[in-house]
C-alpha cells in the first residue's frame, strides 16, 4: 500500500505557525496521521540532571505535526503539490505529483 507521504520526502507546511517552512519527513505515526518534519515545530524540553556531577540542560526537538499541516514539494516545480497513485510501465504503482506528472 502506498501513503502520501515518505520518510525522507521534502514536504513544505501549508499551515499553523510554521506555514512555508520546507523540511525533510523525520518520522511517520500512522496510526495518529502525524509526522516529524525537520526544522519545523521546535519544542524546548528542559532536562534535568540524573545525577549530582550532571548539570541539567535544554534540548530542542522537533514535535509531531497533523499530517494534513504539509504537502509534498514537487521536483520540477518546487512547489507543494498534491499526490496521485498511478500504474508504470512494469504494473507498479508510483506515487506522481499532480501538478507536473513526475514521479515522487
Amino acid at each position: 500500500m502506498l501513503t502520501r507521504l515518505k520518510k525522507n520526502d521534502l514536504v513544505v507546511v501549508i499551515s499553523g505557525d510554521d506555514k512555508g517552512k520546507q523540511g525533510a519527513v523525520i518520522a511517520i505515526d500512522p496510526s495518529s496521521g502525524r509526522v516529524k518534519v525537520r526544522g519545523v515545530a521546535i519544542m524546548t524540553k528542559h532536562q534535568k540532571p540524573k545525577s549530582a556531577k550532571d548539570v541539567g540542560k535544554k534540548v530542542q526537538e522537533e514535535a509531531y505535526i497533523s499530517a494534513s499541516k504539509v504537502m509534498p514539494v514537487c521536483p520540477e516545480t518546487k512547489k507543494g503539490c498534491r499526490v496521485r497513485i498511478q500504474l508504470n510501465e512494469q504494473g507498479e504503482k508510483v506515487r506522481m505529483s499532480h501538478r507536473a506528472q513526475v514521479e515522487l
